[in-house]
């Protein structure tokens, strides 16, 4: 197996760009108003299996990644990362960070976790090494079935998000500002990350 063209940056950023994404999603949670839809499922889930809402993220991301087999994904470092490196942050910032007093603190702690989570996917996307196992997972479904990606990512959004809430999930407002603003925020910081933007950048003129 060939490694790509400047691996050893690539990973650098996959591993900061993973490590952020967790310091956001702990930061979505000690504000306490609303999740997005994935970890709206794992904090529902995680007190009914007995663990810690970081190793649920691992855990969900191990089942997620099984599902890939009979779509015939293939998971890269970066896939395998996302399943370790996510949760396990979460857990640590979780455990540094406390939970502010007021809505002014607990608002621009989320808008601060929602920015900093699309600059982190941002990172780790661009890196190139492998999606996420959620992420496979829709692209695995748009092979397959032949529907577009804005239909199968929302049909799986809303399925997860309506199970999450169902076990008891965090949905507030939280939910709505993430839904609305991650993907301009993730579209903006995308080229700044990816290592194929040159190769782009004709096109894009």
């Amino acid at each position: 197996m060939t490694l790509p063209d400047r691996f050893p940056a690539r990973l650098a950023q996959l591993i900061g760009g993973l490590t952020l994404y967790g310091v956001s999603m702990a930061m979505m949670i000690r504000a306490s108003l609303g999740l997005d839809p994935w970890d709206v499922l794992h904090q529902g889930l995680a007190p009914r299996i007995g663990l810690s809402f970081g190793m649920t993220v691992n855990v969900v991301g191990l089942v997620v990644l099984l599902l890939w087999l009979p779509l015939r994904q293939r998971p890269g470092i970066g896939t395998v990362l996302n399943i370790i490196v996510i949760g396990t942050v979460t857990d640590i910032a979780l455990g540094l960070m406390p939970a502010p007093e007021g809505y002014g603190p607990r608002f621009a702690l989320l808008g601060f976790g929602i920015v900093l989570n699309g600059i982190a996917g941002g990172a780790y996307i661009g890196a190139g090494l492998g999606p996420g196992p959620r992420d496979g997972l829709m692209t695995g479904f748009c092979a397959r079935t032949g529907l577009p990606v804005k239909i199968v990512r929302t049909v799986i959004e809303v399925a997860v998000l309506a199970i999450g809430w169902l076990l008891g999930g965090t949905v507030g407002l939280g939910t709505v500002l993430y839904a609305v603003s991650i993907g301009w925020v993730v579209h903006h910081a995308l080229p700044f990350f990816a290592f194929d933007r040159a190769k782009r950048a004709p096109v894009a003129a």
